[in-house]
């Protein structure tokens, strides 16, 4: 999200770099999505990217919102002024625009999960779920970590990589170089506080039918009967996937906003 674009600009940047990542990293969502629901995996590509058009959506959708609401706070703190955000201010507007976003991407997900666990196109998968009982299913848990995930990959990110490069001039003499060391941060942030919040979502959105988890205080306390690292299942793929989303978001967002509105960055 950048403050010398729009609203509008800004979503369409957001939607760019949110289906890319989709594309390119499905396979590590399918997989964490099924350890966490104590599923088997699969290495066949058609099972790998089921759900893929559905996530594309939610991801573009969401990185579409993240982008536009994040960068009209950014607009709304700084005002007429000429400076950078604050830390708090960063990680405030990052946290506010996930939030808002998880309206839109945990019934998109709840599609995505339930094609993963049982197959079917994304319509029939639709129909199934049309209930105004499950349209929300885990919207809590989405909504937790869609706040910090959005501070992980577009606060953390400009934060660490400003502070590199005025710490360490020499070694870092480029936003490039100190990018790999802020996704890493950015990551490790987004991924390991949200994890448990994302799986309790995840078995909610599995069990549609409400079988093992019900609500999400009873889901939570079923998968803590497995001890504290059951919240922590499918950690590492997740965490391999956000280091490598972190790296592209930051990387496109910078490179998408100006091939496509050249003129906002003269």
């Amino acid at each position: 999200m950048s403050a010398n674009l729009n609203e509008l600009q800004n979503a369409t940047v957001g939607m760019t770099v949110g289906v890319i990542e989709v594309l390119c990293l499905q396979p590590f969502n399918y997989c964490k999505n099924m350890i966490q629901q104590g599923q088997p995996l699969s290495a066949d590509p058609r099972i790998l990217y089921r759900g893929v058009m559905a996530n594309a959506v939610n991801m573009g959708s969401c990185t579409m919102i993240q982008f536009a609401v994040g960068g009209s706070l950014k607009k709304l703190i700084v005002g007429e002024e000429k400076r950078t955000l604050k830390t708090y201010e960063e990680m405030g507007a990052g946290i506010t625009a996930g939030v808002i976003s998880a309206l839109v991407g945990s019934p998109l997900e709840l599609v995505m999960i339930q094609q993963q666990r049982k197959g079917g196109g994304s319509l029939e998968t639709c129909k199934s779920i049309a209930n105004p009982n499950n349209f929300f299913r885990g919207f809590l848990g989405a909504a937790v970590r869609e706040g910090l995930w959005t501070c992980g990959y577009l606060s953390i990110p400009p934060i660490v990589r400003r502070n590199l490069r005025e710490m360490y001039p020499d070694k870092f003499d480029t936003d490039n170089k100190a990018r790999v060391p802020a996704a890493l941060l950015g990551g490790l942030f987004a991924c390991y506080l949200t994890q448990p919040f994302d799986t309790i979502k995840t078995c909610m959105q599995g069990d549609i039918e409400r079988k093992t988890y019900g609500t999400f205080t009873q889901a939570a306390k079923k998968i803590s009967e497995d001890g504290l690292t059951a919240f922590y299942r499918g950690a590492t793929f997740r965490y391999g996937r956000m280091v490598c989303a972190v790296f592209m978001m930051d990387y496109l967002q910078a490179a998408v906003g100006p091939l496509l509105y050249p003129q906002a960055f003269k």
